[in-house]
């Protein structure tokens, strides 16, 4: 099942996420507007506009990522 949730994010937090999906065993993508990249790769999150709604998906479960998600989650 897709779990589909709605961040914000600063360049710190940025880092710790990548740290924190880089030890999942599935994708994790991040996006806004037409624009993605992979969770797991520091250049490619470093790159992201960080006053952008981030939009992250993924399939699979990692109690650590989902502790994460939700300190950053933003109310839909």
């Amino acid at each position: 099942m897709m779990v589909v949730r709605k961040i914000s994010l600063g360049p710190v937090e940025a880092r710790e996420l990548v740290k924190i999906a880089s030890k999942c065993d599935f994708d994790i993508d991040i996006s806004y507007n037409r624009y993605t990249v992979d969770a797991k790769s520091i250049l490619g999150v470093l790159a992201l506009d960080f006053s952008q709604v981030l939009t992250i998906s993924y399939n699979g479960t990692d109690e650590k990522l989902e502790a994460f998600l939700s300190n950053y989650a933003i109310a839909s």
